[in-house]
């Protein structure tokens, strides 16, 4: 019986070597198509040009290869991967400007980055940065941020406690013991459970790139859990592993703090999410240089060199199906009419719920199928964002290229229960935790663009249900009752960020404003205002969900890209996108993106040594 269980074994590892390491599609990463570095574009007049192309029929390319629905990174990038290798690629934006949760606006003079506050993961020789270099020409610069990158402030005014936060693989741990002194042990460990998580992921990428057949036989076998360190830390909470580690109160909140940038309290955060988080930031963190529309802006062009477009103002009525449910095109609202773009694939970065909830026929969001996707996924937090431009520099306000996490106190999973249960009048006027970064200190190019000024975003999680009652009305005139809302939550935050940050004063603010999660709704279609699409919970880490949830959707024709396939943020979507491009192209673009690095290190390291 033992040599059959072999057998069956090593057929399978054969089979899925075979299945991953080949693949008979083009690679989108053969040519290195870096350029030298163009002059950067700082007339807005001139960007818009690029990112705001307004939607006529008349624009639409013919005989297209795909329609991408929703221009955020998930989008944009595998648009451009399927240019890469000739495809006549329609992005379609409800929003009148380019790039997701990677747009910025303007208020009185001040530019706001909406999504972009920080990005790890971007030394020269790292797959994410080559690939994201492939996929924008070479022309989006990177500044790192200051190291410490992050501060964690803990505690109430007259108590507070700051714990800086270092990247560097030594450094990190280092520091941290320099703040806990007799804590070395459990750092260490924490580290290394750390990073073994981090080597794991690669199987979460698998399961979705396999035939589902064999993906669900690693699941329902339980080899997933036991080719991968990942999914065998995915089922416990972030609280539960740190606990076991260490009793110090102030210590566990450190090692716990980074659950802001995905949305879950520690006791419902898997480990092996929040594992990603920490390594990716461990060499480091980066800003893109001229703000985050110049994401976007270096993309767009590469996908109308080869024959597509990018068309804003142009937001999706339904998809097209025909009588043997394939997908064949979508209909935009332009007015009050109705036009149908056809092309042989229709691929979604909206997002699983606005995809199977709004975008498909009755009939078809009843196929059994769907929702069994749709109940393995449910919304995630709500974002609450407040913008403030500031008169005077940088230096003059005590801003640095850095990032604050202020909580009220160090029992993280205590301070969202109360706050996200409480009445929407009491937790607006006691928020416990925000994340606290300025935009213009991170960017090189601000001084130049916006000399004098200085910008500051602030971001905390509040219930979209508090905010419900309005959803409907006209964004700008949401009446009395709204703006006091949205005033009680400014009030509040601005005391917080006013005692860490002296020498920001009410004088010196010229501009503030809020957003809730219907203006999330609004601006990024975001169905219950969340910032970071599904919910990234324990349930989430399912090895089932993530051999469902995959870029082949139950309807012929009709792919998910973005932050749902994959995982949450800037990088996460983008593995969406790569994700996606594989299973379209035939071949597993991850691999495509570290032979690439290895390729660009080796060129690199030969022109040096010449």
């Amino acid at each position: 019986m033992w040599f059959s269980v072999a057998i069956i074994c090593v057929g399978l590892v054969l089979f899925i070597f075979k299945y991953v390491f080949s693949g008979s599609g083009p690679n989108p990463f053969e040519v290195d198509t870096r350029e030298p570095l163009k002059k950067m574009v700082h007339d807005r007049k001139e960007k818009n040009k690029v990112l705001k192309q307004g939607f006529l029929a008349s624009k639409v390319p013919k005989d297209l290869d795909a329609i991408i629905i929703g221009s955020g990174v998930g989008g944009l990038g595998l648009a451009v991967l399927l240019a890469r290798v000739g495809k006549k690629v329609l992005v379609l934006e409800q929003h009148d400007r380019a790039g997701g949760c990677c747009h910025t606006f303007t208020e009185k003079g001040f530019e706001f980055d909406v999504g972009i506050h920080y990005i790890g993961d971007l030394l020269p020789h790292k797959p994410f940065r080559c690939m994201l270099d492939q996929i924008t020409n070479g022309q989006l610069q990177w500044e790192p941020l200051d190291n410490p990158f992050d501060h964690v402030v803990l505690g109430p005014p007259e108590n507070r406690r700051h714990y800086p936060i270092y990247s560097g693989r030594n450094r990190f741990p280092d520091e941290l013991k320099k703040c806990f002194p007799g804590e070395e042990k459990a750092i260490d460990e924490y580290m290394r459970l750390v990073k073994k998580v981090g080597r794991g992921v690669w199987l979460l990428a698998l399961l979705k790139l396999l035939p589902s057949p064999v993906a669900k036989f690693l699941v329902y076998t339980g080899l997933a859990k036991r080719l991968s360190f990942f999914f065998q830390m995915a089922p416990r909470s972030l609280t539960e592993v740190v606990n076991e580690l260490t009793e110090n109160k102030d210590l566990r909140a450190v090692l716990t703090y980074i659950f802001g940038t995905y949305g879950n309290a520690p006791n419902d955060a898997s480990f092996s999410m929040h594992s990603l988080l920490v390594t990716h930031y461990l060499n480091g963190a980066w800003y893109p240089k001229g703000g985050a529309s110049e994401i976007a802006y270096h993309m767009i062009p590469i996908i109308e060199k080869a024959g597509g477009a990018v068309l804003v103002r142009a937001p999706v009525h339904r998809i097209l199906f025909s009588d043997a449910k394939e997908a064949y095109g979508v209909s935009v609202m332009k007015g009050q009419e109705e036009i149908q773009i056809r092309a042989p694939m229709v691929i979604s970065n909206a997002g699983i719920f606005n995809t199977y909830q709004k975008l498909l026929p009755k009939d078809l969001q009843a196929m059994p199928a769907i929702q069994k996707q749709l109940s393995m996924m449910k919304n995630g937090a709500g974002g609450l964002s407040i913008f403030v431009g500031l008169n005077g520099t940088k230096e003059e306000l005590g801003l640095g290229a850095n990032n604050y996490y202020i909580f009220t106190e160090n029992d993280f999973d205590d301070l969202v229960e109360k706050y996200m249960k409480g009445k929407r009048e009491d937790s607006a006027k006691s928020v416990p935790l925000l994340f606290v970064g300025s935009p213009s200190a991170k960017d090189p190019t601000w001084e130049e663009r916006s000399p004098g000024k200085s910008t500051m975003s602030l971001v905390s999680f509040a219930n979209y249900e508090w905010f419900e009652e309005w959803k409907d009305d006209k964004v700008n005139n949401r009446g009395a009752e709204y703006k006091e809302l949205k005033q009680a939550f400014i009030d509040n935050i601005l005391e917080v960020v006013m005692d860490v940050f002296p020498k920001v004063t009410r004088d010196k603010i010229e501009f503030i404003d809020a957003g809730t999660p219907i203006t999330n709704t609004h601006y990024i279609g975001a169905p219950k205002g969340e910032i970071y699409g599904a919910d990234h919970g324990i349930a989430r880490f399912n090895p089932e969900l993530h051999a469902t949830v995959r870029p082949q959707t139950p309807l012929k024709n009709l792919y998910l890209t973005g932050q749902d396939v994959f995982l949450c943020g800037f990088a996460g979507a983008l593995a969406g996108a790569l994700t996606c491009g594989s299973v379209l192209l035939n071949r597993n673009l991850h691999l495509d993106a570290i032979t690439l690095a290895k390729k660009t290190n080796y060129i690199n390291a030969k022109l040096k040594g010449e």
